[in-house]
């Protein structure tokens, strides 16, 4: 999943002093100019995968590269990240807020897109099953993110719930600051029809997540 997110400036140092020893060891401090040079000079563009992804990053990206340890994060600056991502939420204006389970699973399976090999403009994957258990049927699955089997079953599909499964998809910041779940819809990593279709995989009775 981590493929998604552009590189931290704060990793980026430890990069910086990795790949350029001598630079480091006659600099008495590293700063994010140091780093953004050293990207500019060492990488190029190629495909979907930009520098400029790497090199500007927003505020929730900002905030959150203070704190290598994610579950360190102070809760003044975990509000201040939520809230800001909270409003930027998009949720579907025609009010369809799911879509075909079917399309849904092949999203969560499919861990292609973004990287440099990938064609320019071609369809992501969601890479749900890296990080989480979808069915009881899988035997390989990640545990990174918690388990979503029965998610609808367990949960049910209040508006409440409907509302919340759209929003932690579409940026997971807006509920838990620093997240290491990637920000499909902020990010244009997902459609907004691929997102109806991982609802549906998550909320529809029918699916076998609900099974």
């Amino acid at each position: 999943m981590k493929r998604y997110q552009p590189m931290a400036l704060a990793a980026a140092v430890a990069a910086l002093a990795m790949a350029a020893p001598a630079f480091a060891q006659t600099t008495a401090k590293v700063t994010d100019a140091d780093v953004r040079q050293m990207i500019e000079h060492s990488f190029t563009s190629k495909g979907p995968a930009t520098v400029d992804g790497v090199l500007h990053q927003d505020g929730a990206q900002k905030a959150c590269s203070q704190y290598p340890d994610r579950t360190r994060v102070p809760a003044s600056v975990a509000k201040k990240v939520e809230a800001a991502e909270l409003r930027q939420v998009r949720y579907p204006a025609d009010g369809n807020w799911l879509g075909d389970w079917k399309e849904g699973e092949k999203v969560a399976q499919n861990g292609r897109g973004m990287q440099f090999t990938d064609p320019v403009g071609g369809v992501n994957g969601g890479n749900c099953y890296a990080c989480h258990q979808l069915t009881k049927a899988e035997i390989s699955f990640g545990n990174i993110g918690p388990s979503l089997y029965q998610y609808g079953k367990l949960r049910g599909n209040s508006e409440q719930v409907v509302k919340y499964t759209w929003g932690k998809i579409w940026d997971s910041n807006a509920f838990t600051a620093c997240s290491n779940m990637p920000r499909f819809g902020h990010k244009g990593i997902l459609t907004e029809q691929q997102i109806r279709d991982v609802m549906a995989l998550l909320l529809d009775p029918a699916s076998p997540v609900n099974q």
